[in-house]
């Protein structure tokens, strides 16, 4: 596949991944995110969310380095939650009722996102088991050797 279509594809297959998130969110949250219902308004606020993850998080993680590093990586959701309240600063349509139910939306959209990308098989991270490699003799001597 050219590897132009093939960034298209995974660009598109993100997207589905991150509107359906996004969805799945809103329903479970249904009276504290909004996105005014309508599947475009859906659509856009995925795409800029996902603009906003691709070109604000990185900057947003290189400021919070230290607060990341001393807590783990769990400050990530910290700054999910600030995207999704900067997100509803830029759309007039999407509304989040506090930083607390945003916090709770970033989490919700996390799992959600790794689930699916593992269901997809888009994952970045893979976990493969491999046999054990025999032992490789050093070609020193006959065995391993006893001192007494």
């Amino acid at each position: 596949m050219n590897p132009q279509v093939q960034k298209s594809v995974r660009f598109l297959q993100s997207w589905i991944i991150n509107t359906v998130a996004v969805l799945l969110t809103v329903i479970i949250l249904r009276n504290h995110i909004s996105y005014g219902d309508k599947l475009g308004n859906l659509l856009v606020a995925s795409f800029l969310l996902g603009i906003l993850n691709a070109f604000v998080r990185p900057i947003l993680l290189l400021i919070a380095l230290p607060l990341l590093i001393f807590t783990l990586g769990l400050f990530t959701l910290v700054i999910n939650a600030l995207l999704l309240c900067l997100l509803q600063v830029l759309l007039p349509f999407f509304k989040v009722d506090s930083f607390g139910y945003a916090f709770l939306g970033a989490l919700i959209i996390s799992v959600i996102s790794v689930a699916l990308n593992v269901i997809t098989g888009t994952a970045r991270v893979s976990v493969k088991r491999r046999p054990p490699e025999p032992p490789k003799n050093s070609g020193g001597g006959n065995g391993p050797v006893i001192d007494v």
